[in-house]
């Protein structure tokens, strides 16, 4: 038997169509096996990150529960981003249609070459946290603290809420 444990997607696009992008992701991950998606946050518009001219993202979050492993979540991630048309190899911080980060998953906390959790990068990002604290302000992220008080601690500079 296995348990319920929520989860939490940090959802972006930055090409053809992101908002379309952004909402299709969200049907896919609701088809997930052993998945729920039970929230999704509002929109965001984001600058992109690094150093790679590119268009601006369209952000969003999603909190699942799910009976899946951590790995097994993880890997149906990627099999939506390939689904989606992400390659494989794709640049650091570069375009992309569709990028499915795991940010959390129930109190696990972990650090192994194929995944952290919680996502180590959460506390610096608005355009995660402010998606991330529509849905779920009072999730306490091992480690880091309560996602409300980490998102009042980030500006919202550069972040539209759409």
């Amino acid at each position: 038997m296995y348990t319920w444990q929520p989860a939490y997607i940090g959802v972006g696009s930055n090409l053809e169509d992101p908002h379309v992008q952004v909402l299709a992701a969200f049907g896919k991950l609701g088809e997930l096996p052993r998945t729920r998606v039970v929230l999704t946050s509002r929109f965001y518009r984001s600058r992109p990150f690094g150093p790679v001219a590119q268009p601006d993202f369209i952000n969003a979050a999603a909190g699942l529960i799910t009976q899946l492993d951590s790995s097994s979540l993880l890997d149906h991630l990627h099999t939506i981003e390939r689904a989606m048309g992400r390659p494989k190899q794709h640049e650091r911080w570069g375009p992309r249609i569709i990028d499915l980060d795991l940010l959390a998953y129930g109190s696990e906390r972990r650090s192994d070459a194929r995944l952290t959790l919680p996502h180590p990068e959460i506390v610096k990002r608005n355009f995660v946290l402010y998606p991330l604290a529509d849905i779920a302000p009072d999730l306490e992220l091992p480690g880091f603290g309560r996602v409300a008080e980490l998102a009042a601690a980030v500006s919202a500079e550069g972040l539209t809420l759409l």
